[in-house]
């Protein structure tokens, strides 16, 4: 862990350097994860940031928090490579003062930037420059072990609570279930939806609700582990599919294969947005790609950048993506992370979960039970 921290606050350093600036401010829960090698500044699940925050400057790197939150972070949270700045929970100004000082009063490269939280009217915090933000995008080893880990644990207990679903549970129950799954192994529920048989073909993003799922149901988890996101959507059906049903899960199956292998280093998230659309017309269903995001890269956000038509930016060794490719009633998503050979890695695979193969990966199937 702190050979891994040395060589991101050498990342952060660099970017100091190059953009002459007197630190770099670091508060989102993705970032300060990505910072401290999987440390948690969270406390809201809901918040984009958290309790803590990373202050890096050419010389010194700090963990800022207040009175509350310190102690329990320094003994389960934090890495060694940082000093700790503890402000009183109180007096919020004494961690600006403090920052300042830090500084000599120059510009901050802040990550809340990025997201238009930050005065910029002052001038002294400017957002985090591309190169840096691809360094985040590119998983280092160990960050990779970690995410193994994750994918595997969310996975897991994904296929426990298909196989204990019954159709006389609730949406919420389901969702419910599946939160619980994901708790006892330590990962939060960043994102679960559940749609039973009436809404599954009339919503792609189904927040769950009080209504019993009834004959089949779509799953769909966002797992946070070490900061890191598995993102997977599995179906469980109490008959067997009928044809028409069977047809829809094939299609989308087969639509992912093509941009499965077009996932390959150097090859822009622009191009695959447009090999998505021309899979879907091919398939016969020419406006699926106007009907929900397709996916995109991710690791500690559940997108990092989602694929659009203007998306330019290069996929490349070490990365993660999520493609979720859908049609009404069907859809199909694992996380899987680029090798250096070319390959794709199933961070999201179960055996326990049935599949098929579809030109040369195993892929999920509804679980019909």
């Amino acid at each position: 862990m702190n050979k891994e921290v040395s060589i991101k606050l050498g990342l952060i350093r660099e970017t100091i350097s190059q953009t002459e600036v007197g630190g770099v401010r670091l508060r989102g829960t993705d970032w300060f994860a990505w910072a401290t090698a999987g440390a948690s500044n969270t406390v809201l699940l809901t918040a984009e940031t958290g309790v803590a925050e990373v202050l890096v400057t050419g010389q010194d790197a700090w963990i800022l928090t207040d009175e509350i939150e310190a102690q329990r972070l320094k003994d389960e949270e934090l890495p060694t490579n940082f000093k700790l700045h503890i402000n009183p929970w109180t007096d919020a100004a004494t961690r600006e003062a403090f920052v300042r000082d830090a500084t000599d009063g120059e510009t901050v490269i802040s990550d809340i930037c990025n997201n238009w939280k930050c005065d910029r009217s002052t001038h002294l915090e400017q957002p985090i420059p591309h190169s840096l933000q691809q360094h985040k995008r590119v998983l280092l080893p160990t960050e990779l072990e970690r995410y193994r880990q994750v994918g595997q644990q969310a996975s897991a207990a994904m296929t426990e609570v298909l196989q204990a679903a019954q159709p006389t549970w609730t949406e919420y129950q389901l969702a419910g279930a599946g939160a619980e799954a994901l708790w006892a192994r330590g990962l939060h529920p960043s994102v679960i939806l559940v749609a039973g048989e009436r809404r599954l073909p009339l919503y792609r993003h189904a927040t769950p609700t009080g209504e019993k799922i009834g004959r089949q149901a779509m799953l769909v988890f966002c797992a946070r582990g070490y900061g890191l996101y598995a993102n997977l959507t599995r179906f469980v059906c109490f008959s067997s599919l009928t044809n028409d049903e069977a047809e829809l899960h094939r299609h989308v199956r087969e639509i992912e294969a093509e941009i499965l292998s077009l996932s390959q280093r150097k090859t822009t998230l622009d191009t695959i947005y447009h090999a998505l659309a021309q899979a879907y017309k091919q398939h016969g269903f020419p406006h699926a790609i106007h009907e929900h995001h397709q996916g995109g890269t991710t690791g500690y956000l559940a997108r990092e950048i989602v694929a659009t038509p203007l998306t330019k930016e290069f996929l490349t060794e070490n990365m993660a993506i999520a493609w979720n490719p859908s049609l009404k009633g069907a859809k199909v998503e694992d996380t899987f992370v680029i090798l250096k050979d070319g390959n794709l890695e199933n961070l999201t695979f179960d055996q326990n979960f049935p599949s098929v193969e579809v030109k040369g990966r195993l892929r999920a199937l509804p679980l019909e039970k």
